[in-house]
């Protein structure tokens, strides 16, 4: 590994076979993200993805426990603090993880919940281990992610699916996720590393403009999504600022069950 910038929230790693880790380094939250963890995330995507000795690029989360578990609730009440239409630059994130010349691979070593299963959705290839769940909580907690995280999850594992996963907010084991099309290989989880320098060692050998074109081919059937997902963020900026979605913070922080139904005009 080579020298690095030194951030708060993420480690940046370049490994010797032309592969950068990005790593949520936030373990005791369950990798769950704030506002400068978003800012961080986007500076390590734009380094690797204009450093030419980069080959693919490796998404994951400190510990065993978690890749990510999706916006940090204790980080604000109602609010984010960051810049970005929700407080958050999560859709230069988002567009980040697409746009970025390099293939993505999410290497999912524990909760893939909420945001950190829209993460893992976007990136071009998911590897977990056998001891990963997946799933979203967005109306259990006053949220949606609405874009990205719904029309593109019903690409990858029907529309059907995607509903049951956003309304009924189930997990799904690693194995259910590779059945339903949202994960491309299952590995314990002691054999994940292995499984994905395997995957970079691959890419390290093949054309870089190629996978950038093939890339870019891919995205462009479901660029419109990009479209879909601005708009919605702004009505999701909206919602948030509602004493409904605000009764979804409060009741996830006193760890009860929320009463939306009385905030309901």
């Amino acid at each position: 590994m080579t020298d690095a910038p030194v951030f708060e929230d993420i480690l940046y790693e370049k490994r010797d076979n032309r592969a950068a880790w990005i790593i949520i380094n936030r373990p005791k939250l369950y990798n769950a993200f704030r506002a400068q963890t978003m800012e961080e995330l986007i500076k390590a995507f734009q380094m690797a993805g204009y450093d030419k000795a980069i080959s693919s690029i490796v998404l994951t989360g400190a510990g065993d426990k978690a890749f990510c578990t999706g916006g940090d609730q204790s980080a604000h009440e109602g609010q984010y603090d960051g810049r970005g239409i929700v407080g958050l630059p999560i859709d230069e994130f988002q567009s980040i993880i697409r746009d970025v010349p390099k293939p993505v691979i999410a290497r999912v070593n524990g909760f893939a919940i909420g945001g950190g299963n829209v993460f893992a959705t976007l990136c071009d290839l998911t590897i977990a281990a056998d001891s990963a769940k997946f799933g979203q909580v967005g109306p259990k907690v006053g949220s949606v992610d609405a874009g990205w995280g719904t029309a593109l999850l019903a690409r990858h594992i029907g529309d059907k699916r995607a509903r049951e996963m956003w309304f009924l907010n189930e997990q799904y084991t690693a194995q259910q996720a590779y059945e339903m099309g949202l994960v491309n290989k299952v590995v314990p989880l002691a054999e994940l590393d292995a499984a994905v320098k395997a995957w970079t060692d691959i890419l390290a050998e093949r054309s870089p403009t190629a996978l950038a074109l093939a890339k870019r081919s891919f995205n462009a059937d479901s660029e419109n999504i990009r479209g879909i997902s601005l708009a919605m963020l702004s009505t999701v900026k909206l919602f948030y600022e509602t004493e409904e979605s605000k009764e979804g913070v409060r009741a996830f922080m006193s760890k009860r069950k929320p009463d939306f139904h009385a905030f309901v005009k």
